[in-house]
């Protein structure tokens, strides 16, 4: 029996890979995220879900959950105590004097609301996600008028308790 030929990931799923070795990092379980901001086929930066440095991580001291009231009526639950991965990949890019304007992000959700207006302002051309988040839809809104390309692996929403 002939064995099957070896396929060579695509840039967008080599990084996704590089993306999901990296939220193994994370230490929020409600979303253990990671990101990758990469250009020209080589990574720029990256991020996970963390406390910022020197405060206690969700995995140590229990999630900080807010409610958010939205518009129709809806309430969703968020943890505040971690710096999204994004966030977290943007800041390593400032520390070290990596210019990201022209790049894609790679990420396993919509970026949510504030990660969204920071990246546009970044000059992030492409945002390419794993899965849909369960409150992204004003992300996407934005991100489209601002010509920012949004892509999705699975046209699904991310599951994780307590959304």
């Amino acid at each position: 029996m002939p064995e099957e030929s070896y396929r060579r990931p695509s840039w967008d799923e080599y990084f996704m890979e590089v993306c999901g070795a990296i939220a193994k990092r994370a230490t929020c379980d409600r979303g253990r995220s990671g990101c990758v901001i990469a250009r020209d086929h080589q990574v720029l930066a990256t991020g996970y879900v963390g406390a910022p440095a020197g405060l206690p991580h969700c995995d140590e001291a229990g999630h900080q959950l807010k409610k958010m009231l939205h518009e129709d009526g809806s309430v969703s639950q968020h943890c505040v105590r971690t710096v999204h991965a994004e966030q977290n990949a943007i800041c390593q890019a400032a520390k070290r004097g990596v210019a990201i304007s022209g790049a894609t992000v790679y990420c396993r959700m919509t970026p949510c609301r504030t990660c969204a207006m920071m990246l546009i302002n970044c000059g992030i051309v492409r945002i390419v996600c794993e899965r849909r988040y369960h409150d992204g839809a004003e992300s996407e809104a934005m991100l489209k008028a601002a010509g920012v390309a949004l892509e999705f692996v699975r046209d699904e929403i991310e599951k994780y308790d307590k959304q």
